[in-house]
């Protein structure tokens, strides 16, 4: 019989050989590395072949995965999705033990049953059961898809307060992953996440607000 599906069962580079120009360095490492990235690096190389000698660029990386997992916001956007979904699941759960039970009778009283009661049983256990196993499809697409929504707003705040805090403390370039290796002294991820902590709302009301019910069908 089918196993239940739950929904519940979540910028930039380090420095080389130091040059005669002073180059300040915070840092942070996206837990993916992408092309872009290398782009990016190989971009900046030039940049540091044709820069003066005097000048002074200030770079910063960010561990955007960090980000995604420590930041007020980000929690808070977990917690309200799977408020959201636990009600569901539970029910889930509650019509799999019921058909379970159904099942157990089924094999004790079947023995008893004329072939016409049982075959009777039988299909409506089957037909019982196929109807669990869409309803959770259904509820898992509803959660990928409620997560994603999530997820894709989550990404453009933070993405928004990384941008806010570069341009505050003057950074020429944040990147936010490529960098294999920097000295943990240079990453400035802990500012931009005391920064995202001053900004997350409180109470309950900060969770992100539910869409409406979608029918449910029989």
């Amino acid at each position: 019989m089918p196993a239940p599906v739950g929904p519940l069962a979540g910028t930039a580079v380090a420095g080389g050989v130091k040059p005669q120009r002073h180059l300040r360095v915070g840092i942070a490492v996206k837990r993916l590395m992408s092309t872009n990235s290398w782009a990016a690096l190989i971009a900046l190389a030039g940049a540091f072949a044709v820069m003066p000698a005097w000048a002074e660029l200030k770079i910063g990386v960010v561990d955007y995965g960090k980000l995604m997992e420590e930041s007020p916001q980000a929690k808070t956007v977990v917690e309200a999705i799977r408020t959201e979904f636990t009600p569901r699941q539970r029910d889930l759960q509650n019509q799999q033990q019921t058909l379970k039970a159904k099942e157990d009778k089924l094999q004790k009283d079947g023995a008893t049953m004329t072939e016409d009661q049982r075959q009777r049983s039988e299909k409506e256990l089957r037909d019982s059961y196929r109807d669990l196993s869409r309803k959770q499809q259904e509820v898992q697409d509803d959660f990928n898809a409620r997560r994603n929504e999530e997820m894709s707003r989550l990404q453009r705040t933070l993405i928004e307060e990384v941008r806010v805090y570069a341009k505050a403390q003057n950074f020429d370039l944040v990147i936010a992953d490529g960098v294999i290796y920097s000295t943990p002294t240079l990453d400035i991820t802990p500012a931009i996440l005391t920064a995202l902590q001053s900004h997350a709302p409180t109470g309950k009301t900060s969770a992100p607000a539910a869409p409406a019910p979608k029918p449910t069908g029989h």
